[in-house]
């Protein structure tokens, strides 16, 4: 597996995984952008998620494409976090690079609900953590990725990261 000389990653995994701590890690150590993909949702879904309701798929299909749509932009290389839940939804992501590589961070719900719990001024509720679960997918033997246990520190997550890429 290698990442090559731009490298397209997204850090995906449930809400409260660490995605944004490690994607700005992984974004610097690689000299690339970074955007979290939680910028890209509108205010009505960040209320509608801040009411403790769950996303539809038709509520991420325009999300994802503008996450997509970033990520082409980027054409150095870019890193973003992102949920990217669902084999279809990395497959909108997908669009975006031949090359695109998926960090996921996973582990134990009961350690992202204690963390998303502590969180002020977050719009993603401790409630919405077992919808996560439920609708995780993780990556598949063919997708071009790695998942590494969250409870690492973010820079013991790049390193193990990068040590498996490149």
């Amino acid at each position: 597996m290698d990442i090559g000389i731009h490298p397209t990653v997204v850090v995906m995994g449930v809400s409260g995984s660490g995605k944004t701590t490690v994607g700005g890690v992984l974004a610097n150590q690689l000299g690339v952008p970074f955007a979290d993909a939680d910028d890209f949702h509108t205010p009505e879904l960040k209320a509608k998620m801040a009411a403790g309701h769950p996303l539809t798929d038709e509520d991420r299909w325009p999300w994802l494409a503008r996450c997509a749509d970033w990520l082409r932009g980027e054409q150095e290389g870019a890193v973003l976090a992102c949920s990217a839940l669902r084999r279809s939804y990395r497959d909108v992501l997908r669009t975006a690079s031949n090359r695109l590589c998926f960090l996921h961070l996973a582990g134990s719900p009961e350690v992202v609900t204690e963390r998303v719990s502590h969180r002020r001024n977050h719009y993603m509720p401790a409630s919405l953590v077992d919808s996560q679960y439920a609708t995780l997918e993780p990556l598949g033997p063919e997708e071009f990725g790695v998942a590494i246990d969250f409870t690492l520190g973010p820079e013991q997550i790049v390193e193990q990261f990068l040590k498996e890429v490149q």
